[in-house]
């Protein structure tokens, strides 16, 4: 049973002073709901520690596929596969990603359920509004597994500096310019990108913000602001699948000038093979062993429970539950229908006290950095609510009373 602490919410005012103005869904419902779901010190090690193997295994995944030239497979866009190569050999920076992870509480064992590897969301979320929640309500804002903040600036110093993220950024930085972009009207994507935008300004670089359809592009040296400065290092909130099959001459573009040297890119091209669902069938076939790991087909699982999804889909969009005898229990539409299918083993979601399913989600920044869940049905989709969690010491807190 998942043991949640009703606490006070932030005031919607109060979250649009901070800068989130995503905190009503489309029904009217509360996004950020007013609990916090209470887990142990041991609970959040697990998660840290999953995180972490995970991604290591995700490293080795990559190399294999590389190695293979598995891209079909994962359903990867041919006119990315030059892109993905370079920032690999290159050893481009990843900036951050998110694992989505099934079980960690009240005994059931953590199960990769994908990795948002590319252009994950529940940042803000995360390392921001649950922790402003703890402090509003006189809580401990240690007591949190959320570092995220800092792990994000010390990243972004490691574009310059590699493994040493303090040292050597002040021996080697020469003023280069981070220049970050989004999607106009989308106010969730612009406040993520220009919160990751504070981090790096945070960390010492030069930042500047364009929405995408105002950056420049040039084959030989990458990417510009809207005033034509060239920027050194590009983050866009904009899927790598989506510029492969939307802007074909941009990916020509940024294929030429990564051959050249140009501009760099966050999250890098290399970041499609692991937001490909596909990988998690890679994972399986390497590591059938793991602890971490549910069974995983590009067919259909025979005489077990499961889920398809589509190698590249969000928000829960275009999936199915199927039982064991192949039937349907539920499905999600979506506009991913075009991608191929993946099958993996079905497995419960911890649950509270009204049945309603959590699912964690754990940031890697360099390393597990920042949790937080999702509640909902089944089927976690864009109606699914956040909800931040606070570390108990001991025992579960009592609904309703304080924490001091």
């Amino acid at each position: 049973m998942v043991e949640t602490l009703k606490v006070e919410p932030l005031s919607k005012g109060v979250m649009e002073e901070i800068g989130m103005s995503w905190h009503t869904d489309a029904d009217g419902s509360d996004y950020i709901v007013s609990d916090l779901v209470q887990l142990s010190e041991a609970e959040a090690e697990a998660y840290y520690q999953a995180a972490n193997t995970l991604y290591d295994m995700y490293v080795e995944g990559a190399q294999y596929v590389i190695d293979n030239q598995l891209y079909y497979e994962l359903g990867i866009p041919a006119n990315l596969v030059g892109l993905i190569e370079n920032s690999w050999d290159r050893d481009d920076w990843h900036l951050y990603g998110r694992f989505d992870l099934a079980g960690g509480l009240d005994g059931q064992p953590i199960k990769l359920i994908e990795f948002n590897a590319d252009t994950p969301t529940s940042l803000f979320e995360t390392a921001i509004i649950q922790w402003a929640i703890l402090k509003a309500n006189g809580m401990d804002e240690a007591r949190q597994f959320n570092n995220l903040h800092e792990m994000l600036k010390e990243n972004f110093r490691r574009l310059i500096s590699g493994d040493d993220a303090d040292f050597d950024f002040a021996c080697r930085y020469n003023g280069e310019k981070l220049l970050f972009s989004s999607i106009s009207d989308l106010p969730e994507d612009e406040r993520t990108t220009r919160y990751l935008q504070q981090a790096a300004h945070e960390a010492g670089f030069f930042t500047d913000f364009c929405y995408l359809n105002e950056a420049g592009f040039s084959r030989d040296e990458g990417v510009f602001n809207k005033d034509g400065q060239l920027a050194d290092f590009w983050f866009k909130l904009f899927p790598w699948e989506d510029i492969a099959e939307q802007e074909l001459e941009l990916t020509r573009m940024l294929g030429q000038s990564a051959k050249q040297g140009g501009t760099r890119i966050i999250n890098p091209p290399y970041t499609l093979l692991f937001q490909s669902k596909g990988m998690m069938k890679i994972l399986y076939d390497l590591f059938p062993n793991s602890p971490y790991l549910l069974p995983t087909a590009f067919e259909p699982l025979a005489g077990v429970a499961q889920v398809e999804k589509k190698l590249f889909g969000r928000e829960g969009a275009n999936m199915r539950i199927l039982d064991a005898g192949g039937q349907l229990i539920q499905q999600s539409g979506g506009p991913y229908d075009f991608h191929k299918n993946i099958y993996q083993e079905w497995v419960d979601f911890p649950k509270d006290r009204v049945g309603q399913n959590y699912q964690a989600g754990v940031f890697y920044v360099w390393e597990a950095c920042g949790l937080g869940f999702r509640r909902g049905g089944k089927i976690l989709d864009d109606m699914s609510k956040f909800v931040g969690h606070v570390i108990i010491e001991e025992e579960p807190l009592q609904l309703g009373s304080p924490i001091s």
